[in-house]
């Protein structure tokens, strides 16, 4: 797109006004006589600030090219946090070619249905690649959809567009001469932000084909279900996500829509690299299915590249029942010969992985913020930080460097009398700060008693821009839940435990764990424990190595 386009209007009130210009029927698409100067004055007193308010002619060329300044626009003027609660998320145009020049090998679509359409990316592809095909758009955001208008206007096929204002679970559509297409990029919404009646809709939904739906699940899983309502026998369809539903516990539910209802037959996991969501360096998984057709075997391929969405071969097939029965996908993406050497077990074989505590208050039972007096037995050493493990090295060896934190009995009984007088006027403090009104204080045992985790051989970072970090625990601290901790299942010698460490130091990688928006890449308890590591024996045999050198 030309540099002068990369913003057509500096705010939302400018970008409508081009927007409802361009939708204008009666104006000429691009390549035709240019509009008239009246026209041209009235779009530049409604415009005001836009980069060109006395000729849309250049915006309408590039949208005639398949470029799309107005979502770029739209994208722009929309704060980072806003996109993050609305599920803003535009694919880039080399990934919508990709996903569409799919579907032209298939047999022709009578239709194409587009969830969350956005400014229309998606439908203006497709609209050129099946001149023949009636269009179906499902979009909430009134900009959005007045971007898409003007989109579909330039381009040319407004006609053979409908748009459905609202939400895409609302949406029905009529029997169709031919196959459906679903295409397109279903919004990512935490489920903190999904209205409960919502989450009553995903469960009785998924119960139709006896699949459990968990109501943690985020919007992008509630648009893969209508998928499965709207869709028929010989439909078929393409679409991105963020990959992390190939792991995650809530994504149980659209692993099995997606072989058992929807005929998967192809997962590509494209590399946060290679940016497959712009501003957001998130792993991206582009599914492909044929309803009614249930394949044999699915294909798993890792890209490094968008390029590489171009080749039609490549990764890895797995018979679709072996699919069924995996609780996460993303091991299929790495070939048999990438697995671990012969011998290594799993280190939940050796050790269970804990998540440490949460408090439910931090500001309260991290000391520092109560400047009163407490009974020194009841202030612990604690990780509060990762950032305290990743300073620590090989080793944490000096309690003096942690904050404390205030971990009290259940039985207040079993302090003394100067103790209990000490703790009273502490419980006074942290009942004003609401302390005792959090979800967590409220679940537990008495909403004073923190509980901390016995120490743990083993601390370790579990969400970071980089691999974690693995130390071992000389000073026996505890830890709250921004480290996990490590727990032999059967004693290990503390040599052994340095070995262990030093080995998931030096072989445990960021491709191991999942990647968020952001970069993140997040390990929980039980994606650890299936990480290979050499078997007890070795340990313990690199031990006495070490020893007797």
């Amino acid at each position: 797109m030309p540099a002068e386009l990369q913003l057509v209007a500096s705010t939302e009130a400018a970008l409508t006004a081009l927007a409802v210009a361009l939708a204008d029927p009666r104006r000429p698409t691009a390549g035709t006589r240019r509009a008239t100067a009246s026209r041209r004055r009235k779009v530049a007193e409604a415009a005001g600030d836009c980069l060109s308010p006395t000729d849309l002619d250049p915006i309408a060329t590039a949208i005639a090219e398949g470029h799309d300044p107005l979502g770029d626009a739209l994208c722009a003027l929309r704060s980072a946090a806003d996109r993050r609660r609305q599920g803003i998320v535009y694919t880039p145009p080399t990934i919508v070619d990709a996903m569409v020049d799919w579907a032209s090998t298939r047999p022709a679509p009578a239709r194409i249905v587009d969830a969350g359409a956005g400014s229309g990316r998606f439908l203006l592809a497709a609209a050129c690649k099946f001149p023949q095909a009636h269009l179906v758009a499902a979009e909430c955001d009134p900009l959005a959809v007045l971007a898409l208008r003007a989109n579909a206007n330039v381009a040319g096929f407004a006609q053979r567009l409908h748009i459905h204002e609202g939400d895409y679970r609302d949406l029905t559509l009529p029997a169709v001469d031919g196959p459906t297409l679903f295409l397109g990029n279903p919004p990512y919404v935490r489920h903190h932000d999904i209205p409960a009646a919502w989450k009553d809709w995903l469960t009785a939904t998924a119960a139709r084909w006896n699949i459990a739906a968990s109501r943690l699940a985020g919007l992008h899983v509630h648009f893969v279900f209508q998928t499965c309502r709207l869709a028929r026998a010989g439909d078929y369809g393409t679409l991105i996500t963020a990959a992390e539903w190939l792991d995650v516990n809530y994504g149980a539910a659209m692993r099995s829509a997606f072989v058992a209802v929807l005929g998967g037959t192809a997962v590509d996991v494209v590399a946060p690299a290679a940016m497959p969501f712009p501003n957001a360096t998130t792993t991206g998984a582009i599914v492909r299915f044929r309803v009614g057709q249930r394949s044999q075997a699915m294909r798993f391929r890792a890209v490094a590249s968008v390029a590489e969405l171009g080749a039609r071969n490549g990764g890895r097939s797995v018979p679709c029942r072996a699919v069924l029965d995996a609780r996460r996908w993303s091991p299929f993406l790495r070939p048999p010969t990438a697995a671990a050497p012969c011998g290594h077990v799993e280190l939940g074989e050796l050790c269970r992985v804990h998540r440490g505590q949460v408090t439910g208050c931090n500001a309260v039972w991290i000391a520092g913020g109560y400047r009163g007096p407490l009974p020194a037995a009841n202030l612990v050493p604690t990780v509060t930080r990762a950032k305290e493990l990743l300073a620590a090295g090989e080793q944490l060896s000096n309690p003096d460097l942690l904050r404390r934190v205030i971990d009290l009995p259940v039985d207040l009984d079993e302090l003394d009398n100067e103790a209990q007088r000490q703790v009273a006027a502490f419980l006074r403090w942290a009942k004003g700060m609401a302390a005792d009104a959090s979800y967590i204080a409220r679940h537990r045992r008495a909403w004073w008693a923190v509980q901390l985790r016995e120490p743990a051989p083993i601390l370790c970072t579990y969400m970071a821009r980089r691999p974690p970090a693995f130390v071992t625990n000389a000073c026996n601290v505890r830890h709250l839940n921004i480290a996990h901790g490590l727990y032999p299942r059967e004693p290990l010698p503390a040599g052994t435990l340095a070995v262990l460490a030093a080995w998931l130091r030096r072989n445990v990688k960021t491709s191991s764990g999942r990647t968020y928006a952001g970069g993140l890449t997040k390990f929980e308890p039980k994606e650890m424990e299936r990480i290979r590591v050499p078997p007890p024996e070795e340990l313990r045999e690199r031990t006495a190595d070490l020893d007797s050198g």
